[in-house]
């Protein structure tokens, strides 16, 4: 690694040539990785902590199934509208005052939600859950685009991927713990109370750090050549050329899709498992190992995408695969006593399946680029909400009171149902979605192009004596004009074939 009389040189033949420019790493940008995949993951453990007990909340608060899959559906109605305002702040008003905004709104819901439980004289109770689970939504609207926009503007093209999968997967990792938490903490309505407490806690920790440590929207020096260009389209012309953009809509139809079968997946899991004789335990342990797969899936993919840029190739193996998971999950759902079996199924669903999330979102920006990382990654996330109300509506209208003697383990006066009509037709979205993306998906990569034809980015080398202030390490010479394109590329010719 170069000392600091190196670096001056480095300086000093930037300024006079100007045929290079120094790109910078900070190391404050994990900080603020650290502050949204936090905020990230309470957020979703907020959104799906009725679900696994979606049987007790109803007989501690007196609602219908209905209302309870409502306080998880909210998140998806309310993200519709929202998710384009969301989108604006990203991109205008920045991603230090959109993350700190989401914090408090969702440390305020939280809080909101709970009230119920503090004080006995509250009647309406349903109100105040569905008041704290509408702030959270908001707040989800602000968190869920961030990863795509921060790794975009904060970290190098070695590392964006990774970044990215970090704080997208933060997202299910909050999945994880509600469908975790939640069977093992409520075993009766009496302890319903002590979970809601429990859940404030990382809110409010996330609302402190955002609120203390976050101090600038985007790094003095940009890390890489997408970055300085970042954001190069305004809010409105950027959402046309994204319509506009056969690969952006083919991809948001087929991802968001994806995110709605997802999505109506962790809710109504415990509800499809206890109609065949499953316990409430056994649900959350299935919600946690498609969770968990789903993270360890991200990871690995993160790596491979990050070295071989091979995106494209990458998602639609995932999405075969998960359309044949999926088929064996509608058939084996059905069936008692397989509980093996409905693991293994549910932990594959998670690898296949979860693991595309963050190379979707990068994929989104590489298409559509110049437009901001903001709207791109927001408008698919958009879809895939809307997708998701209409999907779980749709699950949920096609089941039936079961007709033959009922094995369901299903608490609080639930009716049992039979669910075999909804999870065979979740099996065929997923198939059509998987069908449609491999046909008509194709695009090259935009952003590594335009990062291509312009001087390479130096990346930051750290090390423990490394501090904010000193500048890159590695200076690179302006590279040929010749671009990298799409799903063939080499490693070794894109940007982020520099290492640290």
């Amino acid at each position: 690694m170069a000392g600091l009389e190196g670096d001056g040189e480095c300086a000093a033949a930037t300024t006079a040539t100007g045929a290079l420019r120094v790109y910078r790493a900070y190391a404050r940008r994990w900080v603020f990785l650290l502050v949204v995949s936090l905020l990230s993951c309470s957020n979703a453990t907020l959104w799906l902590s009725f679900a696994p007990v979606a049987d007790i909340v109803a007989q501690r608060f007196l609602l219908s199934t209905e209302q309870v899959n409502w306080l998880s559906l909210v998140y998806l109605v309310v993200s519709i509208p929202c998710g384009v305002v969301a989108i604006w702040v990203l991109d205008s008003v920045g991603l230090r005052w959109a993350t700190i905004l989401c914090a408090w709104l969702n440390f305020a819901g939280s809080v909101l939600r709970a009230l119920p439980c503090m004080f006995v004289e509250i009647q309406d109770a349903f109100a105040f859950l569905m008041g704290g689970q509408t702030l959270c939504a908001l707040a989800q609207t602000l968190v869920i685009f961030s990863p795509a926009k921060l790794a975009a503007l904060w970290f190098p093209e070695h590392q964006r991927a990774m970044a990215n999968m970090i704080g997208t997967m933060a997202n299910p990792l909050g999945i994880l713990l509600a469908n975790v938490l939640s069977p093992v903490l409520v075993k009766k309505k009496d302890d319903i109370p002590m979970v809601l407490g429990i859940y404030i806690i990382p809110a409010g920790l996330a609302c402190l750090l955002a609120t203390a440590c976050l101090w600038e929207s985007v790094p003095p020096t940009p890390p890489s050549a997408g970055a300085a260009h970042s954001t190069s389209e305004k809010f409105l012309d950027g959402l046309k050329l994204l319509l506009r953009n056969k690969a952006y809509v083919v991809l948001a139809l087929c991802f968001g899709g994806g995110v709605g079968v997802f999505t109506s997946f962790s809710a109504l899991l415990q509800q499809i498992l206890c109609a065949n004789g499953y316990s409430n335990d056994f649900a959350g342990l299935c919600g946690a190992l498609f969770i968990v797969f789903g993270i360890l899936g991200a990871l690995v993919l993160g790596l491979y995408v990050d070295r071989t840029k091979h995106f494209t190739e990458a998602i639609k193996i995932g999405f075969c695969l998960t359309s044949v998971v999926s088929v064996a999950f509608a058939l084996v759902s059905q069936l008692q006593g397989q509980t093996v079996a409905l693991a293994a199924i549910c932990s594959l669903f998670g690898l296949f399946g979860f693991s595309v999330a963050p190379v979707a979102m990068e994929l989104a920006v590489e298409c559509s680029f110049p437009v901001g990382e903001g709207a791109a990654a927001g408008l698919v996330f958009i879809l895939g909400q809307a997708e998701g109300v209409l999907i779980m509506l749709l699950l949920t209208a096609l089941t039936a009171r079961r007709a033959e003697p009922s094995f369901s383990t299903c608490q609080g006066g639930q009716d049992p149902l039979d669910w075999k009509v909804s999870v065979l037709l979740m099996a065929g979205l997923c198939t059509v979605f998987s069908c449609c993306l491999v046909l008509f998906f194709h695009t090259p990569y935009r952003r590594l192009q335009a990062e291509a034809s312009t001087s390479p980015s130096i990346q930051e080398c750290e090390c423990p004596a490394t501090v904010d202030h000193a500048p890159s390490q590695q200076t690179l010479p302006e590279g040929p004009p010749g671009p990298p394109h799409g799903p063939g590329m080499r490693a070794a010719e894109s940007p982020g074939a520099a290492r640290s």
